[in-house]
């Protein structure tokens, strides 16, 4: 697990990626398209198309890290499809990996 305090910062995209991206090419889509560093500790969170699978890419000081979780019998909770970024509190990011619904809006 890993671990998020109320320090940690986690912005997620909320239009779905291409998932066959790995740790590179998802840490590109953070400086592109989110405009943020991909090397500044953050946890960056990126969704599938069907939100059933969600990816992190994150710096933890020695390299780029890559996580990946598929639910098996549901999807995982997301604000409506837009394009832009979400910042996840420690929190709701624990609820997202659980695949509880931590939306704000409900």
């Amino acid at each position: 697990m890993i671990g998020p305090t109320g320090a940690v910062r986690v912005p997620g995209a909320t239009k779905p990626v291409d998932f066959s991206k790995g740790a590179k090419g998802l840490a590109a889509l953070v400086r592109e398209a989110m405009r943020a560093d991909p090397f500044d500790g953050a946890i960056c969170v990126f969704r599938a198309k069907r939100a059933d699978r969600i990816k992190l890419v994150y710096w933890n000081g020695t390299g780029v890290c890559l996580f990946a979780k598929r639910m098996e019998d549901r999807a995982f909770r997301w604000p409506k499809i837009e394009d832009g970024v979400i910042r996840l509190s420690a929190a709701e990011f624990s609820a997202l990996l659980e695949g509880l619904d931590w939306r704000r809006d409900g």
